[in-house]
């Protein structure tokens, strides 16, 4: 044998030796892939204990979440029957299918971390102002990180009534595409007149687009 063919034979050893060791560290990690902000896993996270959240809470000074006006088999099969979350100003929680039965209600999706969304919440809130009774303007946190969303609704002066989603489970049920923000428009009948997967700049925005008279 050859010096050449012996130096050979050590060179492909060794990196033979080191692909065996790579690939056994790699074996050994967990992989991580960059993701984007989609549906949570969970409905909060553990830091959100009842204890912590009671200060945002006060800080924020939601409005209360409608509560159920009428029997719970209304016409029709409303999509949200069965669906429950909680309601952001007390932790309570909330059928939302009865809650909202009989009204015409405006469901605004958002969540802490969207820019967008931040920008539309008080076009929101004036037009609830604005429509007053004749509207429900109840908006849904789709993020499992509660006390963020009540934070950012105590830093932008927002007091909607607000359900926790989490898991986007009332999205779900209404099949609206994952964008935020978005508007979904219901009947009192529970069903849906509009799906509104856009954001809007103002309350004569959304007048014009949603309906109801404003003063």
């Amino acid at each position: 044998m050859t010096r050449a063919t012996r130096w050979t034979i050590a060179i492909l050893t060794v990196v033979v030796a080191l692909t065996a060791a790579l690939v056994a560290e790699l074996r050994d990690k967990p992989v991580t892939t960059a993701t984007t902000r989609t549906t949570a896993d969970r409905e909060h996270r553990d830091a959100d204990t009842p204890a912590a959240l009671a200060g945002p809470r006060q800080r924020a000074n939601l409005a209360p979440c409608p509560g159920a006006v009428g029997g719970s088999d209304g016409p029709g099969s409303p999509p949200l029957r069965g669906v429950t979350v909680d309601c952001a100003a007390d932790g309570s929680v909330v059928d939302v299918a009865r809650a909202l039965e009989g009204r015409r209600v405006v469901l605004n999706f958002w969540a802490y971390w969207c820019a967008p969304c931040a920008a539309e919440l008080p076009a929101m809130a004036e037009y609830q102002r604005r429509v007053g009774p004749a509207v429900t303007v109840l908006t849904v946190h789709q993020d499992e990180n509660e006390i963020a969303a009540l934070l950012r609704l105590a830093e932008l002066g927002v007091r909607l009534p607000t359900l926790q989603d989490g898991r986007r489970r009332v999205a779900a049920a209404l099949r609206v595409v994952n964008v935020m923000p978005a508007t979904v428009v219901l009947r009192p009948d529970g069903s849906v007149a509009q799906t509104l997967p856009r954001a809007f700049a103002s309350a004569d925005e959304i007048a014009s687009v949603v309906g109801g008279e404003t003063g």
